[in-house]
């Protein structure tokens, strides 16, 4: 990753964070999210994904 200034180091930092707390299982709190989407239902509907910075961060849900 190639950042151009304090701007691109905030932006990268921010979606960094909005992963870490919202997107990715954390193992030490028995594989669960910390901040759990509530607006869609695990066990049914079609897997979506969402990518942040370019890529590098990948997450995939159910859709409700």
């Amino acid at each position: 990753m190639i950042l151009f200034g304090e701007a691109s180091l905030r932006i990268a930092v921010r979606e960094f964070i909005a992963h870490y707390h919202a997107e990715r299982n954390h193992q030490g709190i028995g594989n669960i999210l910390i901040v759990p989407d509530r607006n869609f239902d695990f066990r049914s509907g079609p897997v979506r994904g969402r990518s942040r910075l370019g890529g590098m961060l990948n997450y995939y849900d159910r859709a409700a």
